[in-house]
Formats: structure tokens, sequence, C-alpha cells
């Protein structure tokens, strides 16, 4: 089954535990932490993360876009995170990384820029619980979807069942009701929404929908199992 995962950034900041509620039907809430350094914006910090995660029973899935995330990745998971997503343009030590990570009791997740490629990593996929292909520039919320970034989604998947790895792979860019389905036949089963779930006169509709839409696709093309 597709796991939808709304993205909190595209939230009222003002709200945060109102707009976390509005979507307890989704999978995980998707944080976004930027430093405005590894990107050029700059969002929330571990103080938010922690006052969010007691603020909701949805799971945080959280994207560091971060310089440093070796020094600082611990920190989030003592704050709350369930899974944490580091960017392998920015970690030192990813394999130490990914395994601190785990040892903590969250999930391990790398992330790759659109320009980076997948294969130069095959060989770490099975240090990783989920693995993130960027479908746009990371930094800023409300961009439309690249979709050169198909064949890298399709290459993705093809490793991750050469290995036989249990291992979920997540779109973050530009998802909607218009792109989800072609990430999905692509190989995706991880869908980061933000716009198209908090842009909706009704988030948690949208979410099922989502859900339903990246459910049809998949299970016409390749099929998956958690």
């Amino acid at each position: 089954m597709a796991l939808i995962n709304p993205s909190i950034l595209s939230a009222d900041f003002a709200r945060l535990a109102e707009e976390a509620k509005a979507v307890e039907g989704a999978d995980w809430l998707h944080v976004d932490v930027m430093d405005n350094h590894f990107v050029p914006n700059l969002t929330l910090g571990v103080p938010v993360v922690e006052s969010l995660s007691k603020a909701t029973d949805t799971p945080l899935d959280l994207h560091l876009m971060i310089e440093d995330p070796d020094r600082w990745a611990p920190q989030y998971i003592e704050a709350g995170a369930g899974s944490v997503t580091f960017h392998a343009e920015a970690a030192a030590a990813p394999v130490r990384l990914a395994r601190e990570i785990r040892a903590k009791g969250a999930r391990a997740s790398m992330a790759l820029k659109p320009a980076t490629p997948i294969e130069p990593y095959e060989d770490l996929l099975p240090e990783l619980d989920m693995l993130l292909i960027m479908t746009v520039e990371p930094g800023f919320g409300g961009q439309a979807f690249l979709d050169i970034m198909l064949p890298k989604i399709r290459r993705t998947r093809e490793l991750i069942s050469k290995h036989g790895l249990e291992l979920w792979l997540q779109v973050d860019g530009g998802v909607s009701d218009a792109t989800i389905e072609r990430c999905a036949e692509a190989g995706a089963d991880v869908f980061v929404a933000g716009s198209a779930v908090y842009g909706a006169d009704d988030p948690a509709k949208a979410v099922r929908d989502l859900r339903a839409k990246a459910d049809a696709a998949t299970a016409a093309s390749w099929g998956c199992a958690h």
C-alpha cells in the first residue's frame, strides 16, 4: 500500500498542532528542516519538532536539509522523530550515520538531490530503511514536478529489487493528483505531498484520494508490499 506523508512546510505555521490533526489519517507527517546553508531557506529546529511530536499521534518523517547532519540527526530522534532523512551530499559518514539513526530507534533514510545519481550509493542501500529521490531542487515548497526524475526512480527501484531489500522509495517535490500515478508506476511507494494536501479544502480527503491513485497505479504496474 502506498504511504502518504503530508508536508508540514505547506501548512500554516501559526497553527501547526491543528494542521497536524487535520491529516491524522496520513501515514507519516513530513517535516522539512532547513538551515539556510545547505539550502537557501530557514524553517524550524529541534524545539518545534519536539512540540509537534507531542501534538500528534502521526509519526514524524524528518527531512534534514542541513549541513552536518552527522551531528544533528540524533537530536531530532530524541525530539520525537520516527524517521530521519539526511542528504548524501551533506553527510560526512553516511553509513555510520544510518547505523546510529537505527541504533537510536528511528528509521534511517538518505536523500538525493535531482543531479545526484543513485548508482554510486548502491552498496549503501542495505544500511537504509528508505531512500528519498528529490523530484524538485530542495529548499522551497510549491515547485513544479521534474519529469526527468522518473527514470532515476525506475533505476532505484531496480536496484532495490536486485538486492531483495525491504526499502521504501520516497519521492518529494511537486507530488499531486496529476503526478503521483507516474511516480508510483516508476516504483515509488512513499509520497510527500505539500500543497496538494494543505491547499485542499479537505486535507484528510486529499490524503485518501492521493493514496487511492497511487495504489491503483502500483497495482497496475509493479506491485508493492510493506
